[in-house]
């Protein structure tokens, strides 16, 4: 795929054309494709990884937070601080 950037960059161009014509679904089209066309290249090889590593890193911050309570009284319990 010699022209890849070409076919990316009409799909980015498809893509705002069916925006500014108040087309969503042929906006999401376009934009999937320019998606699926750049991680097919090797610049965006490594997007799959550093997407999931984000989404990853979010889980392992959020979760604390989210369950903070009943983390921290179980572990006061395991401590027999509570009874």
């Amino acid at each position: 795929m010699e022209a890849v950037g070409v076919l990316i960059f009409f799909s980015i161009v498809g893509a705002f054309l069916c925006a500014k014509a108040r087309f969503p679904g042929g906006a999401i089209v376009f934009s999937l494709v320019a998606l699926v066309l750049f991680v097919a290249t090797p610049a965006g090889s490594g997007l799959p990884g550093a997407v999931a590593t984000f989404m990853s890193t979010l889980n392992d911050t959020t979760t604390p937070v989210l369950v903070g309570s009943a983390i921290d009284s179980d572990v006061a319990r395991a401590e027999g601080e509570l009874s």
